[in-house]
């Protein structure tokens, strides 16, 4: 190791050892952990002391959050069940369903105007970059108990599931582009390794290692802490076998995890059991992606939001607030139509739609794939999920503080409210308790 990666990584250990000492007492505040690991980035990019460049790192970092991602779809589909969409009247369903496409659409034509350097397929591009949303930029929204339930589990499972629904509209914009590694292999071959072959392998996996431990499982062959092993080795063998056959090792990650919950499942009638074990089986999963997720967000403020912030342009930073507020609030208002909830309950869910990990990880793979307007795409990107971390990470504590004892005093005033209806468990793992953020530890 030369001396300066050897200083880069004393720096990186050094801000994580410093953040896990401090971290529960960051946790009664509003300062999130990626508010935290962006700044440091920032401080350690080109734009600072320059110990981290992506024109010197790019492979170990897109190695990072490719891995944080990949662990992140697996574990988010493996803990996720189908009567969580129904909750809320389908309220989950309809920000996936209908606020999703919707979203991308949106993007595309604010960007018209906003971005005129870029192509169609490139507006596309971006929007399906930023149209999934992270739910730990703003955990205190979807775990402050005062939030109702139903709220809070629906902004929670929507965050789980739409990275992984918007993965094939980022890879068919990526195929349409000119020029592009993955336009070289033609839209049909695309179609047929990313979304067929990828899903295939990913159930076939998912499933074989699903029943593999529950039978290890149930002979008593394995270990509690080799149990917990076994779930990120699984989604492993899912991404690298989808991406060794020149598939997308996303979807099959993704694919992978609900079909290993489903192989895990083996008594009718024990679903309560079923999802012990399968938190228990995710634990360590989880732990790992928030670690791996908060060096993407410190590898993310140095190698581009820092050099992004020297460069910012009215266009640029336009663009990232319409992003964060009307291409985002008003798709999640259509999709909510005649669902019942207040005007105050729809707004405080379009809100909370922050951009985080996984539009970091497709924004790197665009630079990745060389293309044509990677610079602008990059930016904007930059600039939208830098805004995002800032700006959902200090409103979350207030503003979910505000609708709560707005909820409790309506609750109280009119029966059957619609946001009193009963969620099927609270949001006490998945999305936001494998970020990283000390909020999920039940000890806080």
């Amino acid at each position: 190791m030369s001396g300066g990666h050897a200083w880069t990584g004393v720096t990186v250990a050094a801000v994580i050892a410093g953040y896990a000492l401090v971290s529960r007492r960051l946790s009664t505040t509003p300062v999130s952990s990626p508010m935290v690991f962006v700044g440091c980035g920032i401080l350690l990019g080109p734009a600072g002391l320059g110990l981290l460049d992506l024109a010197h790192d790019a492979g170990p970092v897109l190695t990072l959050v490719e891995a944080a991602l990949t662990l992140v779809l697996f574990t988010d589909a493996m803990t996720i069940r189908r009567r969580d969409l129904r909750i809320g009247g389908f309220l989950p369903l309809r920000l996936l369903a209908i606020g999703l496409p919707l979203t991308v659409g949106a993007g595309w034509l604010l960007a018209w105007p906003l971005l005129p350097g870029l192509s169609a397929w490139e507006l596309a591009l971006l929007a399906a970059v930023l149209a999934p949303t992270d739910a730990a930029l703003g955990k205190d929204a979807v775990f402050n108990p005062r939030v109702p339930g139903v709220v809070r589990k629906g902004l929670n499972v929507e965050s789980g599931l739409n990275d992984g629904l918007v993965l094939p509209f980022f890879v068919l914009f990526l195929a349409a582009l000119p020029g592009t590694v993955t336009s070289q292999e033609g839209v049909h071959g695309v179609l047929w390794r990313t979304l067929v072959l990828s899903t295939v392998l990913g159930l076939a996996v998912g499933w074989a290692g699903g029943r593999l431990l529950d039978r290890s499982w149930a002979s008593g062959w394995a270990s509690r802490p080799w149990r917990q092993v076994f779930v990120p080795a699984t989604a492993a063998v899912a991404y690298g076998l989808a991406a060794g056959t020149d598939g997308s090792g996303f979807i099959a990650a993704w694919v992978a995890g609900f079909a290993f919950a489903l192989g895990l499942r083996t008594r009718p009638g024990a679903e309560e059991a079923t999802d012990d074990r399968t938190a228990e089986s995710a634990e360590f999963a989880e732990y790992l992606g928030g670690l791996l997720a908060a060096l993407s967000f410190l590898v993310f403020g140095a190698v581009l939001l820092g050099p992004t912030l020297e460069h910012l342009t009215w266009r640029i930073a336009g663009y990232a607030v319409l992003s964060l507020t009307v291409v985002r609030m008003v798709p999640v208002a259509l999709s909510l139509v005649r669902s019942g909830f207040r005007p105050r309950t729809v707004a405080y869910i379009g809100w909370f739609g922050p951009r985080g990990l996984a539009s970091i990880v497709f924004g790197l793979l665009v630079v990745e794939e060389q293309v044509e307007g990677v610079g602008l795409i990059g930016a904007v990107v930059a600039a939208t999920v830098g805004l995002s971390v800032l700006l959902h990470g200090l409103s979350a504590v207030l503003l979910s503080d505000r609708y709560g004892a707005w909820y409790e005093a309506a609750a109280a005033a009119v029966p059957g409210l619609r946001e009193a209806t009963a969620a099927p468990d609270e949001p006490g793992r998945g999305r936001v308790g494998h970020r990283g953020d000390g909020r999920s530890d039940p000890d806080v």
